[in-house]
């Protein structure tokens, strides 16, 4: 009979140990369903709870950015080093190889280029589509303040109604738009906003004077984008600040695939990000990067 040994039953079963909860831990996630924490999880690395996130998407508005020309040759090379990698299903599909383990947030909305008015977006893939593709979390513009800003607001919500269906985040892209004053006071409004309406992670622009009241008045992760291009060490400042003002890591793109060593770069801003390196030092570590597959 199978399984009949009764003789260590207390020593198996650990009759008098509590179970050992497993709380998720990052930022205003502890309610989300199993397969949506997993999926941050996968963003956000779970030792810190932070991310280097390598923005690409710049094409599905801008077409081949400088740095992007060539996907296969400029950027594959970078994904061991990154996170998770923010682009369209048009690169995962044709060029992202499947086997590189990095995960995918994928652009979700679009629809007008640069020679029109960015904020009049569209939802442009599907969730059904994302879940194909086996994305991590899907991206959405929300413009506050922008012309269509209703419209863009009305994309991201719809997109969170389909991600708790599917067990998808959404990542809300907002103080996006050609004339806006990026202050704290406008950054805490849109940031919120898009938080209050369901956005499981939220991405913005940084401050130099109270951002700190930024990220503490977004309920969920709030990641830095990277913005124009800036001079390196500029940029490893302006990271180090985000993160020890509360941002849970960066999405950066221009200030690492226009680098003049972007491998170096996407190190030294993970150094930042995971292991709190002062920008001096991380500037060191990318004048003077460590050797491959060290």
């Amino acid at each position: 009979m199978a399984d009949n040994d009764s003789r260590n039953e207390g020593v198996r079963f650990a009759a008098s140990v509590p179970a050992r909860p497993q709380p998720y831990t990052l930022k205003g996630s502890a309610s989300l369903d199993w397969g949506m924490q997993s999926r941050l999880a996968r963003v956000f690395r779970p030792s810190t709870n932070r991310t280097v996130m390598l923005a690409i998407d710049h094409g599905y508005f801008q077409g081949p950015t400088t740095g992007l020309e060539r996907v296969d040759l400029q950027i594959v090379p970078l994904l061991r080093y990154a996170d998770a990698l923010m682009t369209t299903r048009g690169i995962v599909r044709s060029t992202i190889p499947p086997g590189s383990g990095t995960p995918i947030v994928l652009r979700a909305s679009g629809g007008p280029s640069i020679l029109r008015e960015l904020s009049y977006e569209r939802i442009a893939v599907s969730m059904e589509d994302a879940a194909r593709i086996n994305a991590a979390a899907v991206a959405v513009q929300v413009f506050i303040g922008g012309e269509f800003e209703t419209q863009s607001v009305r994309n991201m919500t719809r997109l969170v109604d389909e991600g708790q269906r599917y067990g998808i985040p959404v990542l809300a892209v907002t103080a996006v738009g050609k004339e806006l004053t990026r202050d704290a006071r406008y950054l805490r409004l849109a940031t919120r906003i898009c938080a209050e309406l369901g956005a499981q992670v939220v991405k913005t622009y940084y401050c130099a004077e109270d951002f700190d009241t930024v990220t503490a008045g977004c309920p969920v992760p709030l990641v830095m984008a990277g913005g124009k291009k800036l001079p390196e060490l500029d940029a490893l400042t302006m990271a180090y600040r985000a993160v020890e003002e509360g941002a849970a890591g960066v999405d950066m793109g221009r200030n690492i695939f226009q680098s003049t060593d972007p491998a170096a770069m996407i190190r030294a801003v993970g150094a930042v990000v995971h292991e709190s390196a002062k920008p001096q030092a991380a500037y060191s570590m990318f004048l003077r990067p460590p050797a491959e597959g060290t």
